[in-house]
């Protein structure tokens, strides 16, 4: 029996899970949720860092501007934050963010697995760097194909749908 074989892998290429002319209520709707499920997402992440700011500044205060200093491991401690709660939330069994679970989204790889940590965490490193450089033009993909995949979707092998529970009740309408 050949190594492949023990481990459960193939070289076999892997068809698309989701297909948006056979199942278009897995992608109704998911762009503009998708937006609002970042901007919960952003309010979750920011809101430890506003208090542990805040924090550092009465720090600063009370040591007379001595404390000044810590507020160089901010930037640090917020990306390392981020990219936790994005590869935790994502790798999570619901594949989604707190953000994506209230609009009803979850993210898979494009054959159909849930998502992992690494490949969340990763996923996220990916949309702040391309954000960070080519902003708007990530979102701009989504209005060319079919599946709204981004550009950091694409790279990453990842796409959003709508979970099990409005996708139903899309089929039902």
């Amino acid at each position: 029996m050949p190594a492949q074989a023990q481990i459960g892998t193939s070289n076999e290429p892997r068809p698309h899970a989701y297909d948006p002319a056979t199942q278009p209520e897995l992608f109704e709707g998911v762009l503009a949720r998708r937006i609002f499920a970042f901007l919960i997402d952003a309010i979750i992440v920011l809101t430890p860092l506003a208090i542990l700011s805040l924090f550092m500044l009465v720090f600063t205060v009370v040591t007379l501007g001595l404390g000044v200093v810590i507020f160089g491991l901010l930037g640090p401690i917020a990306a390392i934050w981020a990219v936790l709660y994005v590869g935790v939330t994502l790798g999570s069994p619901d594949s989604a963010t707190y953000g994506m679970r209230a609009m009803g989204l979850q993210m898979r790889t494009w054959y159909g697995a849930p998502m992992y940590f690494l490949l969340g965490a990763v996923h996220a490193i990916f949309f702040w760097v391309l954000s960070s450089v080519l902003t708007p033009l990530i979102l701009l993909l989504t209005l060319f194909n079919s599946r709204r995949r981004t550009l950091h979707d694409y790279l990453m092998g990842t796409v959003l749908i709508n979970d099990e529970a409005r996708a139903t009740s899309l089929r039902r309408k």
